[in-house]
């Protein structure tokens, strides 16, 4: 389950700099450009977090360097987030939020505006978290 958070942050990560998410195509592009190969159902449970734990440090690594980020993220603990992957995730949940809220007041059209008020305060506590 933590290398699935560790992948799917790295997702959220390239959409919230801006560009389209990566496809598994695109991703196993890039590995096969590093002699490496990704199946389509072994991505599918490292994303989901199902099936065994991934322990290959050629393919993580791999992985790793597609997405620019040091190897040890993949490899290590939490303790090796990287500082622009930290920095994004917390910017990540900030544009969900918002996203929430630009949906609600657009949705809700006649709440009033203590309550659109109190939905954001409430978004913005969670993304504190």
């Amino acid at each position: 389950m933590e290398l699935a958070r560790k992948l799917n942050l790295l997702l959220d990560v390239v959409v919230a700099e801006g560009n389209t998410p990566y496809t598994y195509r695109e991703i196993a592009e890039g590995l096969r450009d590093r002699s490496l190969s990704l199946s389509r159902a072994r991505w599918a449970y490292m994303i989901a977090g199902t099936g065994p734990l991934v322990t290959d440090e050629k393919l993580l690594t791999g992985i790793a360097e597609f997405f620019r980020i040091p190897p040890a993220y993949l490899l290590g603990s939490d303790d090796d987030i990287p500082v622009r992957v930290d920095a994004q995730l917390a910017f990540v949940k900030r544009l969900r939020a918002q996203r929430v809220v630009n949906f609600a007041a657009r949705t809700l059209g006649d709440v009033s505006p203590e309550t659109l008020r109190t939905i954001t305060q409430l978004l913005e506590e969670d993304t504190l978290e």
